[in-house]
């Protein structure tokens, strides 16, 4: 089975130093037909206004990505980190008990584009943690890189989730190609250009859940860059 989520078809949020779209609902954004897809809740993507973005505030028991694709962003938290988050950068903050923070545009001329990124975690009420981590975007030139996983492996980022967060870089004529196991589910979100996602022609802020599928295979038409998720049932 195959389910495609279009761009146009997002809720939509924006202020006057932000433009964000949800493929999930979200904040005032409400749709019943589309509360996420198995332990996925969020993924929004953020334009942030130069010297702009969200203050302090707090999250409990979710896992947080954030995948920078233009700009810097700015972190700052309850647990003492602060950093910077550039392209090639992946950031998990796993929320835990509780714990606040807030994102910041540092440039003063300079929009940052990012994906803010929710899934279910394993586990309530564990301790809250972090990390950051570059991975190479000529890494993930024509293949597949695993960027979050539940135990670290392949040099990924662990986290408290029963997931795994890939990303790859395909140009014209690339391909790449994912096995995916009988009790476990795919979701694929286009964050730029234009790609065909087994067969099915999707672009920028494009999404599609594949089930029932054994394998997931991605095609390369426009510098397209893809995030795919291997979901629980």
């Amino acid at each position: 089975m195959r389910q495609i989520r279009r761009a146009e078809d997002r809720g939509t949020g924006r202020h006057d130093w932000l433009e964000s779209y949800h493929s999930f609902s979200f904040a005032d954004y409400y749709d019943p037909a589309h509360m996420g897809v198995s332990i996925l809740r969020v993924i929004n993507e953020d334009r942030i206004a130069p010297s702009s973005g969200f203050a302090t505030h707090s999250h409990r028991d979710m896992e947080i990505v954030t995948y920078v694709l233009e700009g810097e962003l700015e972190h700052k938290d309850s647990m003492g980190n602060g950093s910077i988050i550039r392209p090639g950068d992946v950031q998990r903050m796993s929320a835990g008990t509780g714990v606040s923070h807030s994102e910041y545009n540092p440039s003063d001329n300079t929009t940052v584009h990012l994906l803010q990124i929710w899934l279910l975690p394993n586990q309530k009420g564990v301790k809250p943690g972090y990390a950051q981590q570059h991975f190479p975007l000529k890494e993930r030139q024509g293949k597949l890189q695993l960027l979050v996983s539940p135990d670290g492996r392949d040099n990924s980022i662990s986290a408290n989730l029963n997931g795994l967060l890939y990303g790859t870089l395909l140009n014209d004529g690339e391909s790449v190609s994912y096995k995916l196991s009988d009790d476990r589910i795919a979701y694929v979100h286009i964050a730029r250009g234009e790609a065909t996602v087994s067969g099915e022609a999707v672009k920028a802020g494009d999404a599609i859940t594949l089930s029932d599928e054994p394998t997931v295979e991605l095609h390369g038409i426009k510098q397209a860059e893809i995030v795919l998720f291997d979901l629980p049932r």
